[in-house]
């Protein structure tokens, strides 16, 4: 039998916020829903940060703040991208909320 959930992504389980409960129910398809109701349409450069939060939650098990995300993104691609101005012109209403909840995190708690 089939997992629906992972083929229907607007009806996976998530919380008041429209963050996902369950961090393994994340797939691409997901993440396009996700940044659909956000207003954002993925570029190269989304999808990036996507995998960078992704990647970071699962190291270190807790997402990003916008200062670390920062300096994993310079580390990668230098001054003009490692700053807080090029995180905020790909997620408008704040990195650390939408970064996040496109790649399936949970809400971060310095987040309101």
């Amino acid at each position: 039998m089939m997992d629906n959930r992972l083929e229907s992504p607007d009806i996976i389980e998530r919380d008041s916020h429209g963050y996902l409960m369950f961090f393994e129910n994340w797939n691409e398809d997901v993440a396009k829903v996700l940044a659909k109701e956000e207003d954002i349409k993925l570029s190269l450069e989304h999808w990036e940060v996507v995998y960078i939060v992704r990647n970071f939650y699962l190291e270190f098990n807790f997402s990003p703040t916008i200062r670390m995300l920062v300096k994993v993104i310079e580390q990668k691609h230098g001054k003009k991208c490692g700053n807080s101005r090029y995180l905020f012109r790909l997620f408008p209403k704040g990195p650390a909320k939408q970064a996040t909840k496109i790649a399936g995190l949970p809400k971060p708690v310095q987040c309101l």
